[in-house]
């Protein structure tokens, strides 16, 4: 398994507004993708911005250029991304998975 990340970060009073979008763009879409294992979307506060971080899992890195690309080191952009980010990674980082040890309720409270 392989995991991608991709950072992000926007004004306090465009965070909610951006993370609806992405969960309408990017992640809508990263689960449409056949071979996806599912996201996990992440906020923080941080140096008077919010910043967003994307962990998705994959099968594989085939499965990551069906939704990214032939370059899947580069960062996927929507239209409306450029009008909330006021900073972006523009490369995506990939982890290959070397062990898990979640605990199942973890994922629910």
């Amino acid at each position: 398994m392989i995991m991608r990340t991709w950072r992000g970060a926007v004004r306090p009073e465009d965070a909610d507004r951006y993370l609806e979008h992405q969960a309408g763009t990017g992640v809508r879409e990263y689960r449409e993708t056949p071979g996806n294992r599912g996201a996990y979307v992440l906020r923080r506060d941080r140096d008077g911005l919010v910043e967003v971080t994307t962990v998705s899992l994959w099968e594989s890195m085939d499965a990551i250029r069906a939704f990214a690309g032939d370059d899947p080191e580069v960062a996927r952009f929507y239209p409306g991304d450029d009008d909330l980010l006021v900073d972006k990674d523009l490369h995506a980082d990939h982890f290959e998975v070397v062990s898990a040890d979640l605990d199942p309720d973890a994922l629910t409270s």
